[in-house]
């Protein structure tokens, strides 16, 4: 099993910036994608930013230039560094890691809430 420990959501005004972070844990062998989601209320969970087995960076349109991932493999911990911040950014943001059988495993969630 795989567990997934999220942090750093919190409230902040319209262009600000946060940092989340995702640290996992438990059996991790092969990961085939690790990042963020968020889901808005009413709305679907959406992929923010992931980096895939290859090692490429996968970001949604609405957050390119403004928000970065980054990890340390030492540590194995994601992190998700977030400027610009805009109103609309509000949601619940999920860890999640895929690993090599396709198995998604979700963190508890963290709130960001951007306030105008």
């Amino acid at each position: 099993q795989v567990q997934l420990v999220e942090s750093g959501g919190d409230l902040v005004q319209a262009g600000g910036s946060l940092r989340l972070s995702c640290a996992a844990s438990g059996s991790i062998f092969i990961i085939n994608r690790m990042g963020w989601y968020r889901q808005a209320p009413g709305k679907q969970r959406d992929l923010v930013a992931a980096f895939t087995r290859g090692g490429s960076t996968n970001y949604a349109d609405s957050v390119k230039g403004r928000f970065t991932i980054f990890r340390d493999n030492a540590k194995n911990t994601v992190y998700l560094q977030m400027n610009s911040l805009k109103p609309e950014d509000t949601a619940v943001y999920y860890c999640n890691l895929q690993d090599y059988y396709r198995t998604d495993y979700w963190g508890q969630g963290t709130q960001v809430t951007v306030s105008s």
